[in-house]
């Protein structure tokens, strides 16, 4: 099973990845910098420098019926921020 679930490819990490060289990765919430770091060179041929995790909480959804107010919330997820070498770069996009 892949640790990587996807890329985030937003504004954000757009600017992100084009000024520090940090790229964006949705990963399974088991997975250990270590294995990312592995992972990440393995399938996009790049020396990692250094990986940084964080896990995002779900957030509350809101949504007004005619039977009432409906509550619910977004899954959690775990996000890798991964530093890659100066003169390196990934590009998503290859594959289209």
């Amino acid at each position: 099973m892949s640790i990587i679930i996807k890329p985030i490819i937003s504004e954000k990490m757009t600017q992100t990845a084009e000024k520090y060289n940090r790229y964006g990765f949705m990963v399974t919430r088991e997975a250990t910098k270590p294995e990312i770091k592995r992972e990440v060179e393995a399938v996009y041929g790049v020396k990692v420098v250094r990986v940084n995790t964080l896990i995002q909480r779900g957030k509350v959804q809101n949504r007004n019926t005619k039977a009432g107010v409906i509550v619910g919330h977004k899954n959690n997820f775990k996000k890798a921020f991964v530093f890659v070498d100066k003169d390196q770069k990934i590009d998503f996009y290859s594959n289209i």
